[in-house]
């Protein structure tokens, strides 16, 4: 029977030294769970940031085409306005020539109607007063004779031929005279041709000028729409540029965390733990545990309480956690309730319930429902251990 007994005891530790492995087990290859999700949302985070600030940095880039496409499309007109600016200057200036000509033209053609009026003046002058027909009949009524009447005939003769070669000249210098006063008039019809023509041109090009000066003020302001909307991609890009490295600080920091918790895990169950009578908890320990499984599991039920509570004991059993129940519930960033404040406002009025603190001297006597287990958490996909209630405990 003793035998038997002694069997039963051997086989009890045994199958409570595997239970401790399997839970070892998992608890290294599942430890920190929180953490590993934390990692992977905020790689995700990460991720997406950087396509945000990819995608910024694309509508910087295409901004920066159109403005620099634009800027020569300006740069085009301003040479196109420069040189309708000159073309401008040369048509005001054959227009000014043009001017003088017509004025040197006017002012010759008055000179050409003053000597017309002058030598028809002179001429009629010479034809009345040198060779008058009145003239001839007297000088061949004064004759005394014949002989003298002879002599005064030839004398009429040579004068009425000096009055015809007279108004020979008379004739032709009017001709000749309005000769050129018809070129001078064709010359000056010309010019105001030429005129005319040039004031078109100027009127031309001075259309031109204002659309061109148009279009340059038009593309002036699309190039301060788009510089407007590359300020503001670039703040963008600096933003979500900013955003990024944030968002990969948090995920190196979790990481981070990460990687020294499944250190700490690892660690755990390659170390020593010291056993529940090796321990000698202080005064207000079973005021803090128990509020602390208040805010973890006051909505779970007894076994989960419990549950947290044994983790909390687990790690105060560790040698890879602190050795006494404040250190371990108030290491950094190992309870969610302590990180946000609601562990404070538990214990400043005592929100455990009569399960919680029953729940609290279980697991401070040593009781555990999950073995060594030293984290746990709402249950995700891929994660193994202990389901208790709303949490899975590794």
């Amino acid at each position: 029977m003793e035998n038997v007994e002694a069997i039963k005891r051997r086989v009890l530790r045994l199958t409570v030294v595997a239970l401790l492995l399997f839970f070892s087990c998992l608890r290294l290859v599942f430890a920190s769970a929180d953490t590993k999700e934390q990692m992977d949302a905020a790689e995700k985070k990460k991720q997406e940031k950087e396509e945000e600030l990819a995608s910024a940095q694309q509508d910087l880039e295409r901004t920066e085409e159109n403005l620099a496409a634009l800027e020569r499309v300006r740069v085009g007109y301003q040479g196109e306005l420069n040189l309708l600016n000159e073309e401008m200057q040369l048509v005001a200036d054959n227009l000014a020539v043009l001017e003088t000509r017509m004025e040197l033209k006017q002012m010759e053609i008055d000179v050409n109607l003053r000597q017309n009026q002058y030598d028809s003046m002179k001429a009629r002058i010479r034809f009345l007063y040198e060779g008058g027909s009145n003239g001839y009949m007297d000088i061949l009524l004064s004759a005394d004779d014949f002989g003298e009447f002879l002599n005064f005939a030839d004398y009429v003769e040579q004068l009425s031929a000096y009055d015809r070669a007279k108004l020979d000249e008379y004739v032709r210098t009017e001709g000749e005279i309005g000769e050129q006063s018809l070129r001078l008039q064709e010359e000056m019809s010309e010019l105001v041709s030429l005129q005319e023509g040039v004031a078109e041109q100027q009127a031309r090009v001075s259309e031109l000028i204002g659309k061109t000066s148009n279009r340059i003020a038009a593309t002036a302001e699309s190039i301060e729409d788009v510089e407007a909307q590359a300020d503001e991609y670039e703040r963008e890009v600096q933003e979500k540029q900013q955003e990024a490295d944030e968002a990969e600080q948090e995920y190196l920091k979790i990481k981070a965390k990460y990687e020294e918790e499944l250190r700490l895990s690892r660690l755990a169950a390659q170390s020593a733990w010291r056993d529940i009578s090796q321990v000698t908890f202080e005064e207000g320990d079973r005021y803090l545990l128990a509020n602390l499984i208040y805010c973890e599991a006051g909505g779970e039920p007894y076994e989960g309480q419990v549950a947290v509570g044994a983790v909390v004991i687990n790690r105060v059993l560790s040698s890879v956690y602190p050795d006494t129940m404040t250190g371990v519930i108030y290491q950094r960033f190992q309870f969610s309730p302590v990180n946000s404040g609601m562990l404070a406002n538990a214990l400043a009025v005592d929100k455990a319930t009569p399960s919680c603190y029953r729940a609290a001297d279980e697991a401070m006597s040593g009781v555990t429902n999950v073995g060594n287990c030293v984290y746990f958490r709402t249950p995700i996909p891929g994660l193994e251990g202990i389901r208790i209630g709303g949490h899975i405990f590794y």
